[in-house]
């Protein structure tokens, strides 16, 4: 559970609203550090073959289509692969173990987001 402003948000209820997307293949919702809000909701999303490009924005506006719009993630990190459990499940601690990136502004990516990320989560006050 995920609690942003003091309001509960269930990441499997986000999940499922992000799957009935037809370019999601398959995704993780977790809870990221946010200095406002507590937690702030943020979807790792791998998008299904061959689908057309698609931006956080328009993920963001089809889960308001279906869940109140507090719960839509308010950032979307696109990989090419999620870490999966021996059952096949998707591994979501795995997905969300935050990996320091040497080099350059400091970057804070999840393992997922490590092995082929197209895009990143910035640390609060990085470059």
């Amino acid at each position: 559970m995920i609690v942003s402003g003091g309001e509960n948000v269930y990441s499997v209820e986000v999940e499922n609203a992000l799957a009935k997307h037809p370019a999601v293949a398959s995704c993780a919702v977790i809870g990221v550090p946010d200095e406002e809000w507590g937690e702030r909701v943020h979807a790792v999303v791998v998008l299904a073959p061959a689908s057309a490009a698609l931006t956080g924005e328009e993920l963001r506006a089809h889960v308001k289509e279906h869940i109140a719009g507090y719960k839509a993630p308010r950032t979307v990190e696109f990989v090419d692969a999620l870490p999966l459990s021996g059952a096949g499940k998707v591994a979501q601690a795995r997905a969300a173990r935050p990996v320091l990136v040497r080099g350059g502004p400091r970057r804070l990516l999840t393992r997922a987001a490590a092995a082929g990320a197209r895009t990143y989560l910035r640390l609060p006050g990085s470059a």
